[in-house]
């Protein structure tokens, strides 16, 4: 025998020397028409899924993949109903002034200095709206 050549193990002999049964014969399946029923294969990556599937995996993805600064994260989360209720409630002391408020405010302000008084009328401390404004309050 060459050097580092390995003889056959016991184990393999005695599988092969082993008879067979012929009663226990193995047949050769066969898969074609009329004959063997298939068997039962994973399908799915063949399968075309609903779009709304597809869609809820591609986000679960995206999740995953991209990092959310914080400032956008928050908005991921909602409020229940009752503390939504409380929101609002307290956000309505900050709703932007209206027009007549305004003009009536802008009115009073041209009469003081008209007369010479130094009359500060602040603009009212009010809640920013709308997507353009929000990102740049954000950013």
């Amino acid at each position: 025998m060459p050097k580092g050549a390995k003889k056959p193990s016991a184990t393999k002999e005695k599988r092969l020397a082993r008879k067979k049964n012929p009663l226990f014969e193995k047949a050769a399946r066969n898969y074609r028409i009329g004959n063997d029923i298939q068997p039962k294969r994973d399908l799915t990556r063949l399968l075309r899924w609903p779009k709304y599937v597809l869609l809820q995996r591609q986000k679960r993805v995206l999740l995953a993949r991209l990092k959310v600064p914080p400032q956008i994260n928050q908005f991921t989360n909602v409020l229940q109903r009752n503390e939504t209720k409380t929101l609002f409630s307290f956000l309505k002391k900050y709703e932007p002034e209206t027009g007549k408020d305004k003009r009536a405010r802008l009115t009073e302000l041209a009469k003081a200095k008209k007369d010479g008084k130094a009359v500060a009328t602040k603009k009212p401390v009010h809640l920013q709206y709308g997507l353009n404004n929000i990102t740049t309050l954000v950013e």
